[in-house]
């Protein structure tokens, strides 16, 4: 009997340790959480909203987050495009968001600044992502998503393969949101 006495307020203390490190946890988790600083409701050629992509700034980069459904299913280059318009046919969008004279692809020396991984989607059109990008900022200067003029993120029918100039081979575009401060 006394071996259980000695051991149940040990029980109890250990017990009141984890539930408060667990609220401590995820309090501190919630809070060091930064709100997205840039967003784009991405819609397809018909206007149909397909869902969001967004951009935190963290001290290794920008994250871009996206959650988009409704998309063909498989592989999809994504990029930023140079300008804040997505109509019509998303041709306003303009090209790669880049800087004059950078070359298309991931091992590019002076790469795009829109440059993004391909995202997949899967058989019901449903596509999650992340991605950390150091090529823009979210500012107006000259690799700012906010620069005059603004900026836009578009979805292809296919995916990148980051070689071919000057846009990487990815077909037509499917999607496009103008990217905006929340």
């Amino acid at each position: 009997m006394p071996r259980t006495l000695s051991l149940t307020p040990a029980l109890l203390f250990a017990g009141l340790s984890l539930a408060a490190a667990t609220a401590l946890a995820q309090q501190s988790a919630t809070a060091a959480a930064p709100a997205p600083a840039a967003q784009a409701a991405v819609a397809d050629a018909q206007g149909k909203p397909l869902g969001t992509v967004t951009f935190t700034k963290f001290p290794h980069g920008i994250l871009v987050h996206g959650q988009l459904e409704g998309l063909p299913p498989g592989w999809h280059g994504i990029h930023i495009h140079e300008n804040g318009a997505c109509t019509p046919d998303f041709k306003a969008a303009g090209g790669h968001f880049a800087a004059q004279g950078a070359k298309h692809g991931l091992e590019a020396e002076h790469m795009h600044y829109g440059e993004l991984p391909n995202i997949w989607a899967n058989e019901a059109g449903k596509a999650g992502f992340e991605a950390i990008t150091h090529m823009v900022t979210l500012t107006d200067g000259a690799d700012g998503l906010f620069k005059q003029g603004g900026t836009s993120i578009v979805v292809h029918a296919q995916p990148d393969d980051y070689l071919s100039q000057p846009a990487g081979n990815s077909g037509d575009r499917i999607a496009c949101g103008v990217i905006k401060k929340p």
